[in-house]
């Protein structure tokens, strides 16, 4: 059993879902990153997803594109971020997944990535725009080494879509809240919920719930049907300007993660 398997596993009989922020791998710098993952999953992270910066980013918003594009000019690179997680697995042990688009994988090569990631501690990948059934490749190398390989439905997917999408997910399911790209929204809208309603008749994998989710509020509401939440533009907004992005960062997760355990599931 994977180690998102095994966190799933153990927040169901809790009745909770999972906190999972998003940070761009070298966005404010490695270093700050490095710092942040310990210190949010001390107040609360369930398990960190980390992004591998990409030139073209199409499935970003502003907000994470801009952060993307900054760690790219500090010179990060999908290395970088495997070598962030085999620092990280030193002192932390939450499920850690590396969001990564197609060409950065393709560059550094399939099979090369596969084997080096699991070295490092990496426990999933979510490939953000490599669509399930052209991803043979990487997911008979992840197989084999037992790396979770995490693709994408959208509230558009079709019912033949979800279910060759199941077919390929290990770990969970990535829930898209809304149509469109990554961002922080005001509101969000009954999308999410048709689209989890979908999720569930079809398969049994944890659903986790990204896009929009801004607020304490939505993580709540979300979890009410979701299996957990990823909470990434809204978090950068408020580093933005941060003097301490590490405390800035606590401070903004926190009430999130009192939100999911506040309100257990029946």
């Amino acid at each position: 059993m994977s180690r998102f398997s095994e966190m799933f596993c153990a927040l169901r009989s809790q009745r909770r879902a999972a906190l999972m922020p998003f940070l761009q791998t070298g966005y404010p710098d490695l270093p700050t990153i490095e710092q942040m993952v310990p210190a949010i999953v001390a107040s609360g992270a369930d398990a960190v997803e980390l992004g591998v910066p990409f030139s073209d980013p199409i499935a970003d918003g502003p907000t994470m594109q801009g952060a993307a594009f900054r760690a790219l000019r500090r010179g990060v690179r999908l290395a970088d971020a495997l070598d962030l997680v085999r620092r990280l697995r030193v002192g932390v042990d939450v499920p850690i997944a590396l969001m990564s688009y197609a060409n950065p994988l393709l560059s550094y090569g399939v099979e090369r990535f596969v084997r080096d990631a699991a070295d490092a501690g990496v426990d999933g990948v979510i490939a953000a725009d490599i669509p399930a059934d052209e991803a043979g490749s990487l997911i008979a190398a992840a197989r084999e080494i037992r790396l979770d390989t995490i693709f994408l439905v959208a509230p558009t997917s079709t019912e033949q879509r979800l279910r060759v999408v199941v077919e390929a997910t290990t770990g969970f399911l990535y829930c898209v809240s809304v149509t469109g790209v990554t961002g922080a929204r005001e509101h969000l809208g009954d999308e999410v919920g048709k689209l989890i309603g979908r999720v569930r008749e079809v398969t049994d994998l944890p659903a986790v719930v990204g896009f929009g989710i801004s607020t304490p509020d939505h993580a709540r509401t979300v979890a009410r049907i979701a299996d957990g939440v990823i909470v990434a533009s809204a978090l950068y907004q408020a580093l933005e300007n941060a003097r301490d992005p590490v405390e800035a960062a606590v401070a903004f997760l926190r009430p999130f993660a009192q939100a999911l355990r506040a309100d257990r599931r029946p």
